[in-house]
């Protein structure tokens, strides 16, 4: 243990950083003398106790559907839970303060407590406390869960939570009937998760928050969105019927209706808090991350929760930002992105002080049985990798869900931590209602089939109590559904409504079909400052002394020059000017403070105290109220989860840059199911915009098939850009690939300076980082200046002669440098080299414009260092061919399954040989 905490160590900066607000101490003074005292007297009896709280949960009868009597264990059977093992006898009595949280001191037998153990730890609803650390946590969590037995919900409160549930009920039997070709993810079998989100918007309420974010798959979001969130069922109908979601201006292509969101406010207890529930793409648990991003962002825009400024130990509160996951059963253990999303729970810049999980545990996922869809006893096992509290609920006890989720929220608000809630309950029909569940799984849906309803077995529980009749059940669902058919009447009335575009994104649009131009430019003085300051360190700082000389020294140089600016000083102007300009910039990603190719260090490490310093924190702080802040969050190992956090930051807030870099370019692959269902298409299908920047570092300089290419390719395929026809702002991503620290400025301020959002992403260098020959002089930045989408042959009527240019090459990126060296050392006159800035959109004007300056060449090349089926060479040529109207021959390494050679030797006779035939 001491070497554990020897090697450990906090954060690096005790003071705090923006997006990091250092946590106090708890103030947790351990067990009192008197509860020990009580505990050591009656040690064998406590043993027992802790027995019940450890192992409990073992035998709880939390499953709503057992078909393996055989099996079946009663809480007698089990060894640990037996008193005898602890010497004492049934006749034995003890007053149980201070073991057991009960109501009243009053003496009881063992066979008593047994009974009481047994009704809290074994019965509908088990908590695991043994795998948590903490003792304040474990006391807490045992004296509040054992507090939930001693608290019956009112009659008002059954009633409504039954009402709830029948609604739910009614609404999955209304679609059943209206439409039943129609895949609709019922909620039929977890009808109690409505008890969950009614008691979840009560303590919302009671706990003054003032936004929850809530990530949910498909199975039961029409029930939930109807029912509970405010959405018009006309609205589900008429996208049941065919038609848009939309208003039919908007450029979409809309999703399936099981895909819906909303964004509305809620009022609770007179309390009112604004609900957002995300779109969810059909890959299960992949809106997780975004919707941990998104509360990150609410926090950022209310200056709340890590974003907080600290004010002593008595001035911490708990974000008021509420991020909420609910989880499939099958999903959750077997999709990798969990494991992901739990490792960020606590890391600084990701975490946002706790996230409530509610699995859906249906039983069965698609056709697959509970015992082969994982290798754990419970779905939620992943939550013991942080130390989540854990509780399962058997679906039949909407009462203790609903108690439950009291508890999760209260200790989300005390300790910060994730919470998770296993609810076990079934799946009704197959994997939709169109799907047959018997051919695979007859046992389990012979018991199912056989059983009641959720809501007709609480229903009766509650007739028998006294607070319902059967007409009262009826009249419930018959009202309901009289409204539903009212509203099926209503949907051709149904006017789709205008949901984008508004609050924090008003005054942005989507682009018309034509490339705009927009001045990025900023006064030199402004950026020199702005570059003095990204150095700029407090007195007594112990900077690294290699980065006084090769970082420090060096940029002040540049920028006193101010002829050779080089690509990490680029990123630091446009970022502190954007900064001046009010927006925030985040940059995520692994190492990103340094950067992968230790060219950044726009995050400092003080050598002795391992403080933590940003020098443009220090600038914008220095600047006034309305400057915006520099946010560097090193992320975890991880690609999808860290992307779909980031994806979730830059749909809240257009006035927000959000950058993540790639270690490597490759490494993007990583979250190829973000880019597909999120990044590229979140916009065409549900009008959500971003404009998330991905930096993906490329060039083939011999690192073998690993970290050469961030395969362009694959971007420029998923584009919507047109082969017959110019593009224009509209395409749905962009991909450029700079070839000067100047056009990567303009590329990065123009992303906040335009009025629509698109993603973009940076074919971002390595070796171009210090190369000699890449660098910008300042008046490539200065007011009236723009990013270029295509950069003409700068020897062009100088030491070329247009006149006598027989061959054009066009390129992209790193590969100029390469082809000008070879071009100038073999004093190549003939040969003229245009550059594509933009790839997509694809710049035919600009591209036309430059080919007209060479009225006598005849060849023209497309040249890269990718393979022949890899680079921007299938995306180009039919673009060139068709809108410039000239044939282009390709010239690059031929095609290939790996990306690039593992040998040195042969990776130089193929970079000799693409320089050989491009030129001569």
């Amino acid at each position: 243990m001491l070497g554990r905490l020897l090697l450990s160590r906090g954060y690096h900066s005790t003071k705090g950083v923006f997006g990091n607000r250092p946590k106090p101490r708890s103030r947790y003074e351990g067990i009192s003398a008197a509860v020990l005292e009580k505990r050591n007297a009656n040690s064998n009896v406590y043993r027992w106790v802790e027995a019940y709280r450890t192992h409990g949960h073992r035998i709880a009868t939390i499953d709503p559907v057992k078909f393996y009597p055989a099996e079946e264990q009663s809480f007698t059977q089990l060894p640990e839970l037996q008193y005898a093992r602890y010497g004492l006898t049934a006749a034995d009595r003890i007053d149980p303060t201070g073991l057991i949280n009960v109501p009243q001191q009053q003496t009881r037998t063992m066979a008593e407590l047994d009974q009481l153990l047994a009704r809290m730890y074994c019965g509908t609803c088990s908590i695991e406390l043994g795998f948590i650390e903490s003792e304040e946590e474990r006391e807490w969590l045992a004296a509040r869960y054992e507090q939930l037995f001693q608290q019956a919900p009112a009659p008002s409160e059954r009633r409504e939570i039954a009402e709830l549930m029948l609604k739910s009920q009614a609404f999955d039997q209304f679609l059943a009937v209206k439409f039943p070709t129609v895949k609709r993810y019922g909620g039929e079998g977890a009808e109690s998760m409505m008890a969950f989100y009614w008691e979840l918007f009560r303590c919302a309420g009671e706990a003054d928050l003032t936004n929850l974010v809530i990530g949910m798959p498909h199975r039961g979001k029409l029930n939930v969105l109807t029912t509970l969130f405010g959405t018009r069922p006309a609205k589900i109908f008429k996208k049941f019927k065919g038609y848009p979601e939309f208003p039919a201006d908007a450029q979409a292509m809309c999703d399936i209706a099981s895909h819906f969101h909303t964004s509305t406010d809620v009022t609770v207890g007179g309390k009112t808090f604004h609900l957002n529930m995300l779109h969810n793409p059909s890959h299960l648990e992949a809106v997780n991350p975004v919707s941990m991003g998104k509360a990150r962002a609410k926090q950022l825009a209310h200056a709340d929760g890590p974003y907080a400024v600290q004010q002593g130990a008595d001035g911490y509160h708990r974000s008021r930002v509420l991020n909420v996951q609910v989880h499939g059963d099958a999903a959750f253990p077997g999709q990798g992105i969990n494991q992901e999303c739990l490792m960020m729970a606590n890391v600084p810049h990701f975490e946002v002080e706790g996230t409530i999980h509610l699995i859906v545990n249906n039983q069965v996922g698609f056709t697959t049985p509970a015992e082969r869809g994982r290798s754990t006893r419970y779905v939620s096992d992943l939550a013991k990798a942080i130390m989540a509290p854990v509780v399962h609920v058997n679906a039949d006890d909407p009462e203790a869900l609903a108690g439950v989720t009291k508890i999760a929220v209260e200790y989300r608000q005390k300790f910060g931590k994730d919470f998770f809630i296993d609810l076990n309950c079934f799946r009704r029909w197959g994997h939709n209602e169109l799907d047959d569940p018997t051919m695979t799984n007859p046992l389990l849906y012979k018991v199912i089939h056989a059983r009641k309803s959720i809501p007709d077995v609480y229903a009766e529980k509650l007739i028998e109590a006294g607070l319902f009749d059967r007409a009262d059940v009826d009249a419930i669902s018959k009202s309901h559904q009289n409204y539903l058919t009212a509203e099926l009447q209503a949907y051709e009335q149904y006017e789709p409504e205008r949901t984008y575009f508004d609050k924090q994104w008003s005054g942005l649009r989507q682009p018309s079909d034509e490339v705009t131009v927009w001045n990025t430019g900023v006064d030199y003085r402004l950026l020199s400052h702005i570059g003095r300051e990204s150095v700029k360190l407090p007195e007594g700082f112990n900077v690294h002394p290699h980065l006084q000389k090769i970082h420090i020294d060096a940029r002040l140089k540049r920028l006193a020059e101010g002829q050779r600016i080089d690509w990490a000083t680029a990123e630091a102007l446009a970022i502190g000017s954007l900064m001046y300009q009010g927006c925030n910039v985040r940059l995520s990603g692994e190492d990103v403070g340094r950067g992968t190719f230790s060219q950044r260090h726009a995050m400092l490490v003080d050598q002795q105290t391992n403080e933590i310093f940003i020098p443009l924190n220090a600038m914008a702080a220095a600047a006034g109220p309305n400057t915006g802040r520099f946010e560097l969050a090193n992320s975890i190992l991880s690609e999808e989860a860290v992307l779909g956090f980031e994806y979730g930051m830059a749909i809240d807030n257009p006035n927000n840059l959000i950058l993540w870099e790639a270690q490597f370019g490759d490494f993007f692959n990583g979250a190829q199911i973000i880019i597909d269902t999120f990044l590229v298409s979140g916009e065409t299908k549900w009008m959500m915009c971003n404009g998330l920047v991905m930096l993906l570092p490329h060039g083939y300089d011999g690192a073998a098939s690993e970290h050469s290419s961030c395969r362009m390719e694959r971007f420029l395929q998923m584009t919507d850009s047109r082969e017959t026809s110019p593009d224009g702002d509209t395409v749905n991503l962009q991909v450029v690939n700079p070839s000067t620290p100047a056009q990567y400025f303009h590329a990065l301020r123009r992303q906040m300076i335009r009025n629509f959002r698109k993603p973009l992403v940076v074919v971002a260098p390595k070796t171009l980082l210090r190369l000699s020959d890449c660098v910008s002089p300042h008046g490539d930045f200065a007011p009236g200046t723009h990013f270029q989408p295509v950069l003409g042959d700068p020897e062009a009527g100088a030491r070329i002669d247009p006149k006598r240019v027989r061959r054009v090459v066009l390129c992209s990126g790193k590969h100029y440098y390469t082809l000008q060296a070879e071009r100038k050392t073999r004093q190549v006159s003939d040969v003229a080299l245009v550059r594509l800035e933009s790839l997509c959109p694809f710049p035919v004007q600009a591209v036309r414009d430059e080919l007209a300056k060479y009225p006598n060449a005849r060849e023209y090349v497309w040249s890269q260092e990718e393979h022949r089926n890899m680079g921007a060479w299938t995306f180009v040529q039919p673009r060139f061919e068709n809108m410039c109207e000239r044939r282009i021959q390709y010239r690059g390494r031929p095609e290939a399954a790996t990306v690039a050679v593992g040998v040195s030797q042969w990776h130089l006779k193929e970079a000799e040989e693409v320089i050989k035939t491009t030129l001569y």
